[in-house]
């Protein structure tokens, strides 16, 4: 992954680049900033969420990033400290944001992958897939807007809801749909209070996200049930797809436990 088109603050620019020398597979950069880093976010994230695989592995993170950003002159205020999570408010020449070190599963679909300013961070399908989670449980614009971004640029909604079965399984794909069927009531002075490189125009946008969770409710119920909570890789595109019925060599892809590649050649006899 690169490094081009960053809607990080400098503040975040600064200390994601610092700590990317201590981020590793099981350390690593998730949230709103990893999934904004990418070229076709419009919203700036509030803060820097950094995971890790074990409770441990957040203690020891935290102590060489905290290390670091103290070397480099930067404050730091603990606001939350308990196992398995810490928050702070990172500061510098008057600047500030939120930095969180926290503990999540290891279960993903994809190995976390290599960016040029933060180091190792979560896959963006996996990403999209813990928004999409995110929003079925809380009503938050942010993850609103975040959702309807990566169902146009990383993969449609249904295919989400579909995955995302997978991710937790206490949810179905109808339940997931029928939760966020709750969500997208966004006001204009709830977008103002974000920080938007664009805003998006509110009428659209409830005509796409209605059409997104149609689309999405044909999709979940086009899909065989052994098949639940997957993703579809095609070989012959070398992509991840979204309606695996108009791509014939599209396959089942599972998560697990650090994430594994699709498989994109035959195996040797």
């Amino acid at each position: 992954m690169g490094g081009k088109a960053v809607p990080l603050t400098p503040l975040q620019t600064e200390v994601a680049r610092l700590l990317s020398a201590n981020r590793t597979p099981d350390s690593y950069l998730a949230g709103g900033a990893a999934l904004h880093i990418e070229p076709m976010s419009k919203r700036y994230s509030n803060d820097l969420d950094y995971f890790q695989d074990s409770e441990m592995r957040v203690a020891s993170a935290y102590a060489e990033d905290r290390k670091s950003l103290e070397q480099a002159g930067y404050a730091i205020e603990i606001l939350l400290q308990q196992p398995g999570f810490v928050r702070a408010i990172v500061s510098k020449d008057g600047q500030t944001t939120k930095v969180e070190w926290v503990h999540d599963t290891a279960w993903r679909f994809l190995p976390t992958v290599k960016n040029e300013i933060t180091g190792y961070q979560l896959h963006p399908i996996d990403l999209a897939i813990n928004k999409l989670l995110a929003l079925a449980g809380r009503n938050e614009p942010r993850d609103f807007l975040d959702v309807m971004d990566a169902h146009r640029a990383i993969l449609p909604l249904g295919a989400l809801c579909w995955a995302a079965a997978g991710k937790d399984p206490g949810f179905t794909p109808p339940l997931l749909l029928d939760l966020l069927r709750r969500r997208g009531n966004v006001r204009a002075e709830e977008l103002r209070r974000l920080h938007l490189r664009e805003v998006p125009d509110l009428t659209q946008l409830k005509r796409d996200w209605l059409a997104a969770l149609d689309a999405a409710d044909a999709f979940v119920q086009s899909r065989p049930p052994d098949e639940l909570g997957c993703l579809y890789y095609s070989k012959s595109e070398r992509r991840f797809v979204g309606d695996p019925n108009r791509v014939p060599d599209a396959t089942p892809h599972f998560g697990r436990p650090g994430g594994v590649l699709p498989l994109v050649s035959d195996p040797a006899p």
